[in-house]
């Protein structure tokens, strides 16, 4: 199945507490429809010092499920869905608010 967020994407959070804000795709979860996004859904992880690295506590991002993201689009910069198409022999991403290609 074709992914409709991937890594390096734009995306807005429709749900939970970061609601509205904006943010970068760092990875993609696929077997959990989980995604990781810059600087958004920050939580404390409490870690245990090593050889490499100091205890302490340190915030991560969480991932957060894909129903609760939109894509940004590009043309406009404002959240849309995404649909694919298939133009050319290959299947592309399209915005189904404008009716862009996204890839």
């Amino acid at each position: 199945m074709a992914a409709k967020i991937r890594k390096g994407d734009t995306v807005m959070i429709v749900a939970g507490k970061d609601r509205g804000e904006i943010g970068k795709v760092l990875q993609v979860i696929p077997g959990k429809d989980r995604v990781l996004v810059e600087g958004r859904n920050m939580v404390k992880k409490h870690r245990r010092a090593s050889q490499n690295q100091e205890g302490g506590i340190v915030d991560l991002e969480a991932p957060i499920h894909v129903s609760n993201l939109m894509l940004i689009d590009p043309s406009d910069s404002k959240p849309c869905r995404v649909g694919f198409e298939v133009r050319d022999g290959k299947k592309i991403r399209v915005s189904k608010r404008t009716n862009t290609v996204l890839d």
